[in-house]
């Protein structure tokens, strides 16, 4: 198939979805779902209408003009898929009031975070200037996404938005500021390796950092080739030095974008979880990640349970909602990543990668106090 070809195509798709969105009742859900305090206290349907429609205008421009700083001359690439059109649609429009050279798709769902794009999509990605990524389940860490870095994209991905969080919450942050505090917060992570976590539900983990791979990109501001952001953003984190983690980690936030009824309890030695325990949601992860460890080489499944990344949230404006997104990026929470993603996994293949946020962690790294049940101390 010609790219002509599959660009006619995919825009077809596009306009098709974009059509049956607009046939709803709007309004309506704009009132049943009180997208925030502002928009509960105006009785009007219609303004609410008005209000939200502004918000998701808003929020695009956020994106486009301070987030990723499009240019006249700059091709870009929107990447959504069924459940994430309408904010393609916004982001192309903002998109196309800029640069005249600006491609809209709608690929089909993949099954799970870390799942590559399509073949046609992958290939797409390799020649733009800009990526934005509104999709259900995350490509953040995909082969695409790191192909198309490599070739000089900077990309958004916004894995699990909706309309409703695209038009509040943590998206509303001043991401200047935001870029500002991590700068700060980086400054006492320098040359400091060990880090332990506890929290009032039982945490006591303890693991090793490389000191110089923190990363603190995660600002929101994505203006140079080759940087990779998620939106709503906010947060600076590392991955775990293979095997060093050890001890007690019960995540009494979120888990895999869904609020916890209990705490998920996973015991950890030599990096890996060896036990979960925690309710219907710890039966129904256990199942996941053995779906999971199914579709991989036989050599890489027992690598799913391995505890791989660790962030801290930033973002004032952020809450936990049972969004991963937005979750992982609430002030003074943290998040531990659990999974394998597919650009560690040879071949074609699949990984999984979820996030367990704790919602008022203590954190210390080298013994100095980064975070204190929740509250920042520095």
């Amino acid at each position: 198939m010609s790219q002509n070809k599959l660009n006619i195509e995919y825009l077809h798709f596009s306009y098709t979805i974009n059509t049956i969105i607009q046939t709803h009742d709007l309004c309506a859900w704009c009132v049943s779902e009180d997208i925030n305090a502002d928009f509960s206290s105006v009785k009007d349907i219609n303004l609410q209408s008005e209000l939200f429609k502004d918000k998701l205008y808003e929020a695009a421009k956020t994106v486009v003009e301070t987030c990723m700083e499009v240019r006249r001359h700059e091709s870009v690439l929107v990447i959504a898929d069924p459940s994430t059109s309408e904010i393609g649609q916004e982001l192309y429009k903002v998109s196309s009031e800029i640069s005249e050279n600006v491609l809209l798709v709608i690929m089909p769902f993949t099954r799970h975070h870390g799942d590559e794009p399509p073949a046609s999509v992958a290939e797409l990605m390799r020649n733009q200037n800009v990526i934005l990524a509104p999709t259900k389940f995350s490509i953040t860490h995909t082969k695409a996404r790191i192909q198309a870095c490599k070739d000089g994209a900077r990309i958004a991905t916004m894995p699990g938005i909706n309309s409703k969080l695209f038009a509040s919450g943590g998206m509303l942050a001043d991401f200047n500021s935001i870029r500002e505090s991590i700068n700060r917060f980086g400054v006492h992570l320098r040359r400091r390796k060990k880090v332990r976590v506890t929290s009032p539900e039982g945490t006591d983990i303890r693991f090793d950092v490389n000191p110089k791979t923190w990363n603190k990109e995660d600002s929101g501001i994505c203006n140079r080739p080759g940087m990779v952001t998620n939106l709503p953003a906010g947060k600076i984190f590392n991955n775990l030095i293979e095997g060093s983690a050890k001890g007690d980690l019960y995540i009494d936030g979120s888990f895999d974008s869904t609020i916890l009824s209990e705490p998920l309890r996973f015991k950890v030695n030599e990096g890996v979880a060896t036990d979960i325990k925690g309710g219907p949601e710890a039966q129904r992860i256990r199942h996941l990640y053995a779906e999971a460890a199914n579709l991989m080489p036989s050599k890489d499944q027992g690598s799913v349970w391995t505890i791989s990344q660790f962030g801290i949230g930033l973002n004032p404006n952020s809450r936990l909602i049972g969004n991963a997104l937005e979750d992982e990026k609430v002030l003074g929470s943290c998040y531990f990543s659990i999974g394998l993603d597919g650009s560690r996994i040879e071949g074609n293949h699949s990984g999984i990668l979820t996030n367990g946020i704790i919602k008022e962690p203590s954190i210390f790294i080298d013994g100095e106090p980064l975070v204190i049940s929740g509250e920042l101390q520095i």
